[in-house]
């Protein structure tokens, strides 16, 4: 299943991380996202890095990318909660995690910095009024995002690709759990 395209297809992309959260408590799905990942790292073991096909991400690559998308929208709450509708600059996940090499990342790093900054944005989420979940900033590929959209949308993203990388390490290990390549980065 290919996700529609965060910039050609914006609303689709949003949509699909809602769906991904549901009627789910964002809050609540966000802070389970740690123990998940400390999961995947433990039931990957050697297969951490391996690579599904050479343009897919590895479970540490999927692992990169959601601790980066934590730390962008550290920034950009903090942003549209400080600021008067501050534009938002979006990035390239591939470009991210290929030039900040996550596959050659330690995985508990990853998980210090994920976990951080998780536990600062659901404190600064819960403890955030009507009004400041209301403020939005000016997405420049979707347009005006609120507080509240984006911290539901990370609630979504999160599940789409810890999926992927469960999906991930399905694939290199194949039917009957065992590696099918020797691709591992």
């Amino acid at each position: 299943m290919t996700a529609p395209d965060p910039v050609r297809d914006a609303k689709a992309y949003q949509q699909s991380l809602l769906d991904a959260l549901g009627d789910d408590d964002p809050a609540q799905a966000q802070s389970t996202t740690p123990e998940r990942i400390r999961r995947l790292i433990a039931d990957a073991g050697p297969d951490l890095r391996a690579k599904p096909a050479p343009r897919e991400w590895s479970v540490l690559e999927c692992i990169g990318h959601v601790t980066d998308a934590e730390i962008v929208m550290s920034a950009r709450y903090r942003w549209v909660l400080a600021h008067d509708e501050p534009e938002l600059i979006g990035y390239d996940q591939d470009l991210w995690v290929d030039g900040l090499n996550h596959n050659d990342d330690d995985p508990l790093d990853l998980l210090a910095v994920f976990e951080a900054l998780r536990a600062a944005n659901v404190a600064l989420w819960r403890g955030s009024s009507p009004e400041q979940r209301a403020r939005v900033g000016l997405h420049r590929e979707r347009g005006r995002e609120s507080y509240d959209l984006m911290f539901h949308l990370l609630g979504g993203h999160d599940r789409v690709h810890l999926d992927q990388a469960d999906r991930a390490l399905a694939a290199v290990r194949g039917p009957l759990g065992t590696v099918l390549s020797p691709s591992r980065g």
